[in-house]
């Protein structure tokens, strides 16, 4: 399958497009900027508490006959604009396949090659967020404004949390002769050195973050970061950065003279790096982007997250917290992390945590609500420092079939560091209301991520996808089901080369990504809890019907407190979310008849963890039947604090082949 690179198949009707554009483009802005006038944010309205209250009025009262005068000058020509672009969007392609120009840094073709040496299985990342990239207008109603300043920040708050060095903990117990890896989503300041691994030896039981300096890592941005990896020797982006920490049982929790200095030395290192940031006054613009102390998430702090070094414990004795900081250097402060929210959970085959970044080494992302064009650009830009190919503006515009006029497109938005095979998108014809102005569907694709010795290609299947959001509309919701998973048969079978005698192609996943805008506690949502989706794909985060895992947290924040000071950093937000105090002040609850509307406050029982609406799915069916697919670790993500009203998620999956390739 040829995979789409421009929106129209020849130049002409693509400068006839752009040319129709130009003509709305005036128009719209317009309008956007009217509307946005009179839909303030809470932020905007803390900004203005110490303003006259004659002030804002008498700027609306300037800014409105401007704007409306402009408006009704650019509507002739917003006229022969869309009598000319309406009909071209018949030959308008559904997508466009984007990838990495700079030869130098792209790295899809190395990644194929570690399938070859990992052996027993690999492992592959997934993430998925909603991040509500509308026209500023439209946004401010979920109360996020100044889209084209969030799709930047977004892009870099991803890929630099992706490109961070994955750190791998080892403990040795007395007590126990197995050794364990702890949480993938750790973070060790990068460093410059002749190896890869390197090795920090401390009397700790666990950390899941420490302190990151760095914008560039792992990103070709400037000339400057290319030449300073290359004099230190630091690996490319997409090569494997690992830094291992081994933990003894034995030494008390103290570490040798020698290992202090190594700490020490990487610690001066990394703080000696300046960096330099694009658009600065624009992002300056939106309170998503202001420094403080421990924002890890925005760009103009250089500090990371300062997630946690669990307390230490070393045979009857407690180490002292203090000393464990200073002797590391790395400010990281000490709160109870995954390994005390595991012991409740014992039972659980996987790590689960609340992270204030994204995983390292994430391999695979599916974004929905990517809707404003200019927006999509810019995010593109941003993640094509990480991800080499992207798939974005999904969708469709105009009359297509039997579905209603679109106005804009799906929404949706794909990146991966693995070439992408083949891609395909179906625009769900049943959508109502507000809905069924935009072209939400599925799109679906087959990305290469290895060979076997007898190169045989091994490929794993992706879908993303958006359903309709208007409450109530449970049988809509259940009927995109239908179609999500019809689409998706249709797809594997056109796609694959393989026959069941000669298998050219070992398939390793299958996985669903998405906001499906219904949760698995509310009762309103028993239909769609009960799809027979479910019985295919496997939710890790569900137990059944109606019924959550206790760990498991809602997607859906509250839109009135975005602003806060205790959620407005990737930091807090991720504190906030660990208590059960704070997930009902700032997370969205199903509708209840036992409790109000306010989110804020209230104290009346209630079920689950907050409404769970961003799905990530997996399944053994049709896959090579000698392989085995297990979740390894999943993640709800607070690095985009501020910047959007959801929580991404993020699910890491190992395929296990046993001792050799077939």
């Amino acid at each position: 399958m040829v995979l789409y690179t421009s929106p129209f198949p020849n130049s002409f009707l693509s400068v006839l497009h752009s040319f129709s554009w130009g003509l709305i483009f005036p128009c719209y802005w317009f309008a956007d900027r009217l509307v946005a006038s009179f839909v303030p944010t809470t932020y905007e309205k803390r900004q203005r508490a110490d303003d006259p209250c004659y002030f804002h009025a008498l700027c609306i009262i300037i800014t409105t006959p401007i704007y409306l005068a402009l408006l009704v000058a650019s509507l002739p020509f917003a006229l022969i604009g869309f009598l000319l672009w309406s009909p071209l969007q018949s030959a308008r392609r559904p997508y466009i396949y984007s990838r990495l120009k700079d030869k130098s840094h792209a790295n899809g073709a190395a990644l194929l090659s570690e399938w070859k040496a990992a052996g027993n299985g690999k492992s592959f990342c997934f993430g998925s967020a909603n991040v509500c990239l509308l026209p500023d207008s439209l946004a401010r109603f979920n109360n996020v404004f100044n889209t084209q300043a969030r799709a930047k920040e977004i892009g870099r708050r991803i890929r630099n949390g992706a490109s961070r060095p994955q750190i791998k903990i080892y403990i040795d117990s007395p007590t126990n002769t197995s050794i364990s890896a702890a949480s993938f989503s750790s973070l060790v300041s990068p460093q410059g050195g002749d190896s890869t691994n390197r090795t920090v030896n401390a009397g700790m039981k666990r950390t899941t973050s420490m302190e990151y300096k760095g914008d560039n890592s792992g990103s070709n941005n400037s000339e400057d970061g290319r030449d300073d990896k290359a004099g230190s020797g630091e690996p490319n982006e997409g090569e494997e950065n690992t830094c291992i920490v081994r933990i003894n049982g034995e030494d008390n929790g103290h570490m040798s003279d020698i290992e202090t200095d190594i700490v020490n030395g990487q610690a001066n290192a990394s703080g000696t790096a300046e960096h330099s940031l694009e658009g600065d006054t624009e992002i300056s613009k939106t309170p998503n982007h202001k420094q403080k102390d421990g924002d890890s998430g925005s760009l103009d702090s250089y500090s990371a997250s300062r997630e946690s070094l669990v307390k230490v414990r070393v045979g009857d004795g407690t180490v002292d917290q203090s000393t464990v900081n200073n002797k590391l250097l790395y400010k990281a402060s000490i709160m109870k992390k995954t390994s005390v929210r595991k012991k409740k959970h014992m039972d659980e085959t996987f790590d689960h945590e609340i992270s204030a970044f994204f995983p390292a080494n994430l391999d695979f992302l599916c974004l929905q609500e990517v809707f404003d064009k200019r927006a999509a650009e810019k995010l593109k830009e941003q993640l094509h420092h990480y991800f080499e190919y992207i798939v974005y503006d999904v969708g469709v515009y105009g009359c297509h079939a039997c579905c209603s006029f679109k106005f804009v497109n799906s929404g949706l938005l794909f990146a991966s560091r693995y070439p992408v095979m083949d891609a395909a998108y179906h625009c769900y014809p049943n959508g109502r209301g507000t809905d069924s102005l935009a072209s939400k569907g599925a799109l679906f694709l087959k990305v290469q991520v290895g060979s076997t010795p007898q190169d045989q290609r091994i490929v794993g299947y992706i879908s993303c996808t958006h359903l309709q959001a208007i409450a109530g509309d449970t049988t809509v919701r259940c009927e995109q089901l239908d179609m999500l998973q019809d689409w998706l048969s249709e797809f594997r079978k056109s796609t694959s080369s393989s026959s069941t005698a000669n298998p050219e192609e070992l398939v390793a996943f299958d996985v669903i990504c998405g906001d499906l805008n219904f949760d698995n506690c509310s009762s309103e949502d028993k239909l769609e809890q009960q799809h027979s989706l479910f019985t295919h794909y496997k939710d890790p985060c569900r137990i059944g019907p109606g019924e959550d895992k206790p760990w498991a947290i809602g997607t859906l924040l509250d839109p009135e407190g975005l602003y806060d000071e205790e959620v407005f950093t990737p930091d807090n937000l991720q504190k906030v979310l660990e208590s059960e105090e704070g997930r009902k002040g700032y997370l969205v609850y199903p509708t209840s008849k036992n409790h109000g509307s306010s989110q804020k406050g209230r104290k009346a029982s209630l079920k689950g963890n907050g409404r769970r609406i961003d799905y990530m799915l997996y399944t053994e069916e049709g896959l090579y039947l000698e392989w085995k697919v297990e979740v390894e670790e999943f993640s709800f993500i607070t690095q985009l604090a501020g910047l959007t009203d959801h929580l991404p998620v993020a699910m890491r999956l190992m395929v296990s082949t046993g001792e050799d390739d077939p």
